[in-house]
């Protein structure tokens, strides 16, 4: 397992969905590799995987769209080792 960076991060602003209180250890569902992530990267984390699963069942408005992918440019920036496992 791999652990987030200690650096303080802040919130987009862009950002409205719901803010974790704490981090949590996530897995790459496919490579099984895990990567510890802190309250503010899991909660845009989970914003990116739901965006997902709404864009596959065809269900995500353009606005959802378009935050999804500023979220993926944020993990890339803020904490590219944990993107390159989780995400990429």
């Amino acid at each position: 397992m791999k652990n987030t960076k200690t650096n303080k991060q802040e919130l987009p602003k862009w950002f409205d969905g719901e803010v974790y209180e704490e981090g949590l250890i996530v897995e790459n569902t496919f490579s099984k590799e895990e990567y510890e992530l802190n309250n503010i990267e899991l909660s845009i984390y989970d914003f990116i995987i739901g965006g997902k699963m709404l864009a596959e069942i065809g269900m995500i408005a353009p606005k959802n769209q378009a935050d999804m992918q500023k979220a993926l440019t944020w993990f890339r920036v803020n904490n590219t080792e944990a993107y390159m496992v989780l995400l990429d």
